[in-house]
């Protein structure tokens, strides 16, 4: 993993292993995409300062009639969507697909910040939504930071 380790918790059930989502407040199934998740929130808490009351995971978008879900939406102190994050299990290449996934939820979030992850690789990226481009950063600002 291209993340910093954090301590986490899992437990055996019938139907396999689970991890404790510090967010939801439950354990949920540990998928390796699962496992990409909890890591970058980790990252976000830990090392960006992001106050978990302020990150929502799973967050269900309604998009041309079709019902999708952002991985991670971060929140700004107003409330606002600052920024929003796709996680894919380690075996997934982050290609254009993949961002372009995250760019149409986007077309709703309207977040200046995105990131996709593999847990691998990281891509980070400010939007400039008066241009409408993207532009690759080498890493998200500290959350104080974030618009």
């Amino acid at each position: 993993m291209n993340l910093p380790k954090f301590e986490h918790q899992t437990r055996k059930s019938e139907k396999g292993t689970l991890i404790f989502d510090t967010v939801r407040r439950k354990y949920v199934a540990l998928t390796p995409e699962e496992w990409v998740r909890q890591n970058f929130i980790q990252y976000l808490i830990q090392t960006k300062k992001t106050p978990q009351s302020l990150i929502c995971v799973e967050m269900y978008l309604n998009l041309n009639g079709m019902s999708k879900r952002s991985d991670i939406v971060v929140f700004n102190r107003h409330g606002t969507p600052a920024l929003a994050v796709e996680c894919k299990a380690p075996r997934i290449k982050i290609t254009q697909a993949v961002f372009d996934q995250l760019a149409r939820y986007n077309l709703l979030l309207r977040v200046p910040y995105l990131a996709v992850t593999n847990g691998i690789c990281n891509i980070f990226c400010k939007y400039s939504d008066n241009a409408g481009i993207y532009s690759i950063i080498p890493d998200l600002p500290e959350y104080d930071s974030l618009e």
